[in-house]
């Protein structure tokens, strides 16, 4: 079973390289806003949009990590490398994939801000992430965040067997996720 965990800033690339990484490993995608854009037009864009949105997620998790003939899945998200709770929901994670038949792999993006920004925007990201549309507002997210958090890791930060960074700043979807295949095949 593969776990794929694609996770760095908003806009960096998780989505749409995810869903090539998916296709060339017939894994499904669960991308961060499947489950916060499936809550947040009920209850608005609250701590209890995460608050649920995790609780669907962690069943789904639980429900693939039990299930032995599942292949696995893609998991995006942001980790805020500053803050505790992220990386206890890391660790959570982590600990429902930890069985030997289970290959987790850490794939981390990085892109500097002025491309995010330009990200932010395209119509495919748009079309596939109906809270982004607001671009006022997902804007005005993304660089505050930016500036009041550290959403990539430090050098040897992160210290797990299965692990790439990559910024994809000057580079394609394709050439992106390409490099993450090669990668995973030879791990």
């Amino acid at each position: 079973m593969k776990i794929i965990l694609i996770f760095g800033p908003q806009a960096v690339g998780k989505m749409t390289i995810g869903e090539k990484v998916g296709s060339a490993f017939n894994l499904p995608l669960l991308h961060n806003h499947v489950t916060l854009d499936a809550i947040w037009p009920y209850i608005g864009w609250n701590k209890d949009t995460f608050r649920l949105s995790d609780q669907i997620r962690m069943g789904i998790f639980e429900h693939i990590a039990e299930d032995e003939s599942h292949a696995g899945i893609i998991f995006t998200f942001v980790w805020a490398f500053d803050m505790q709770e992220d990386r206890d929901y890391i660790n959570t994670v982590k600990n429902i994939f930890k069985k030997d038949s289970h290959d987790i792999y850490f794939v981390e993006l990085a892109a500097d801000l002025d491309e995010r920004i330009r990200r932010n925007t395209t119509e495919y990201r748009l079309k596939k992430k109906p809270s982004k549309r607001n671009v006022e507002f997902s804007h005005a997210e993304l660089t505050s965040s930016a500036e009041k958090h550290r959403l990539n890791s430090y050098d040897n930060e992160i210290q797990e067997d299965k692990y790439l960074k990559l910024d994809v700043t000057s580079l394609s979807v394709k050439e992106s996720s390409e490099k993450i295949i090669g990668w995973i095949n030879n791990n």
